[in-house]
């Protein structure tokens, strides 16, 4: 008896627990606002969806971006790449062990001193081969265990660029790292006023240059945007320049960055010949492999279309005599010559 008495006790109490637990339940959800009920199931959610969309966005931003390792790649195979050499001035640190860290300059033989291993030889070595070699010598001299050496290069003077001729601040320039033509030019000042648009490339271990054919404006062709190495020479020659002196309108010096002119073009940039001038008696001194030759030109033949028009090379003297003169074509060199030199040199864009 008492244990059917029991079991129907605890049921009892299973119940009643069960009972209390329902009606507090139920209690809650009644009095909940029928607003708040709106809100917890909203049936389209269009806020969230915009967020969803931008995140989208952003997702497939951040995939399409370039990632920072593939962007620094290729600093890190000029790294690779680089030999240090004389001149070069290096930071050396041990990690772990500040007291062997210095700031050394590779010596005209090649060598830097460090504390304990003495004179390493590193001239030829690229960074890496540099750092295995001090880390070897510390380990063997029982200095350092497993040591950690790295290595910046603070000043690559042997990896310098040399950049001459037709820019602002002809020297060498440093170059580590990703460097291209157009970033070199401009570390050297930018074209001279005389400056040609064929730039000459020279590497150091090769025989023959590369020649680049530069726009005007820059921006507007990036292929001749080429990539400079260490050890590189760019030359920047000066460009040709044509005289047109004499009895023209405006005896100049016509700057040609590109192309070539002919002579009645030559004339037409100088202003054109005064109605004084002696068009069958015009002169052309040239240089040429045996000095400085004179030749006639017939510019009013050229101009009635009896005889072709005559291409002019770089450092041409274009001389227009006065009709009527008494130039003797004897000094027709030595007029020509000096009025050549006091002419104002113009950028012709052919």
């Amino acid at each position: 008896m008492k244990s059917g008495t029991s079991g129907s006790a605890r049921r009892g109490r299973s119940f009643f627990h069960f009972l209390v637990i329902f009606l507090f339940v139920g209690s809650a959800v009644l009095a909940q606002e029928p607003g708040e009920q709106k809100q917890s199931v909203p049936p389209s959610q269009p806020a969230a969806q915009s967020i969803t969309d931008a995140a989208t966005r952003a997702s497939e931003a951040a995939a399409n971006s370039p990632k920072p390792d593939d962007a620094n790649k290729q600093t890190a195979d000029w790294s690779t790449m680089m030999k240090l050499g004389v001149g070069d001035l290096l930071e050396v640190s041990v990690y772990n062990v500040p007291e062997l860290s210095a700031k050394v300059r590779v010596s005209n033989a090649g060598d830097i001193y460090l504390p304990l291993i003495d004179y390493v030889h590193v001239e030829g070595l690229t960074q890496e081969e540099a750092q295995s070699l001090i880390a070897k010598r510390l380990e063997d001299g029982g200095f350092v265990r497993s040591p950690h050496v790295t290595i910046f290069i603070d000043e690559a003077t042997s990896q310098g660029v040399t950049v001459l001729g037709e820019v602002g601040k002809p020297g060498i320039y440093a170059v580590i790292g990703d460097h291209r033509l157009y970033a070199i030019i401009s570390e050297a000042g930018g074209f001279s006023q005389n400056a040609a648009r064929k730039v000459s490339i020279l590497r150091r271990d090769k025989a023959e240059a590369i020649h680049v054919d530069l726009p005007r404006n820059l921006a507007d062709e990036l292929s001749a945007n080429v990539e400079i190495m260490p050890g590189d020479t760019i030359t920047v020659p000066r460009a040709p320049i044509i005289y047109v002196v004499g009895d023209v309108g405006r005896p100049s010096g016509l700057l040609v960055d590109n192309g070539s002119l002919t002579v009645l073009q030559a004339i037409a940039l100088a202003g054109g010949t005064n109605k004084t001038a002696k068009l069958g008696g015009a002169r052309l001194i040239r240089k040429g492999p045996n000095g400085m030759t004179e030749t006639k030109v017939e510019i009013k033949k050229m101009l009635e279309a009896k005889i072709p028009d005559m291409t002019l090379q770089g450092d041409d003297i274009l001389f227009v005599p006065v009709s009527g003169g008494k130039v003797l074509a004897a000094r027709t060199f030595e007029t020509a010559m000096a009025a050549a030199t006091a002419v104002t040199v113009y950028s012709v864009h052919p």
